[in-house]
């Protein structure tokens, strides 16, 4: 089968440059692919790659689709290199569309924090909105005082207020097991990615850390694509996978794996914009495992709210996610 085929690059400033462990991050660059199906229907996906992520870069996403002109046919869809995993999710769902039913009539979310102190103002009318879940980035300041501030958030949060810890790969292994030795008998749900993937030893110390202590450890960077998820099933692990979907190439493989092994899957937002979130939430409502908060609790994030996805609210609903208009956001990024 070929398509019509065509691409348009974004870039677009976060209301609030985000704070990570990397740094400040003010712009969220990605690209939109559209096919035409020969019925004439159409397809939008969202290619938007985070290279600290392991994924491609914008410009190498952006080189593939020049590259085949204006013309998809299957040849050039089963040629896409696999480095470009963003590309290859974003290509997989303007021309599949949605195939997957959903499982669930709303799923919770968890409310995303700023970094730092900020948190401290932003965390109560989020609690008052009716969230209880509170995904934290730690591991941007001192771990002493990091610390502090979360006995000082949940202090000012209802009882009952659960918390994520995202590290980003952030922590040394004796700074994480402070962090873990802290967060045993606090309302943590789990502490995400303490140390960075790569590095000599990071996998055993990874696994060591989630023997060790009680407190569950979430991989995200340490997954980023099947190879690598198929590496922690087989090591059984028993922690967390934090599924980002639009920067895995072979999601549905990724997710079958995932649901086979009866893994504790949690869908995560990668900043993108409503035509990628809409496509995420799709599989995170469709997965037939036991339903966790989703960490899409992430809008208002652009400056330009045309392109943010489903207000964030303490649960979603298909409806939300079906309401989004790919049509219209490919038409706002002219």
């Amino acid at each position: 089968m070929e398509f019509r085929f065509s691409f348009r690059r974004y870039s677009l400033a976060f209301r609030q440059p985000v704070r990570t462990s990397r740094g400040q991050w003010p712009l969220r660059e990605g690209l939109y692919v559209r096919v035409e199906r020969p019925d004439g229907t159409v397809g939008i996906g969202e290619a938007a790659p985070v290279p600290a992520f392991g994924s491609e870069t914008v410009a190498e996403a952006e080189a593939w689709c020049r590259s085949v002109g204006d013309r998809l046919g299957d040849e050039a869809l089963s040629g896409v290199p696999r480095n470009l995993r963003s590309l290859r999710n974003a290509l997989a769902f303007a021309v599949g569309g949605a195939a997957d039913l959903p499982r669930h009539a709303s799923l919770g979310v968890a409310a995303l924090l700023p970094a730092g102190r900020a948190a401290l103002a932003d965390a109560p009318p989020r609690a008052d909105a009716g969230f209880r879940v509170f995904k934290w980035k730690v591991g941007v300041g001192a771990a002493d005082d990091e610390m502090a501030l979360l006995d000082d958030l949940i202090g000012a949060l209802p009882a009952g207020s659960r918390f994520r810890l995202d590290a980003n790969g952030a922590w040394d292994r004796r700074t994480a097991e402070k962090w873990l030795d802290r967060a045993s008998g606090r309302p943590v749900e789990f502490v995400e990615q303490p140390v960075a993937p790569g590095s000599k030893g990071a996998d055993d110390c990874l696994a060591g850390l989630a023997a060790d202590y009680p407190t569950p450890i979430a991989l995200d960077e340490s997954i980023a694509d099947e190879e690598a998820v198929g590496r922690w099933l087989d090591r059984g692990w028993r922690g967390y996978f934090v599924v980002k979907p639009a920067l895995v190439g072979e999601v549905r493989a990724v997710l079958g794996r995932l649901a086979k092994a009866h893994a504790r899957v949690v869908f995560s937002s990668a900043l993108e914009t409503g035509v990628g979130a809409q496509a995420a939430l799709r599989l995170a409502f469709a997965w037939p495992g036991k339903a966790v908060s989703l960490g899409f609790g992430v809008w208002p994030l652009f400056s330009d709210a045309r392109f943010d996805g489903p207000a964030a609210a303490p649960f979603l609903r298909m409806e939300d996610v079906n309401r989004i208009n790919p049509e219209a956001l490919w038409s706002a990024a002219s």
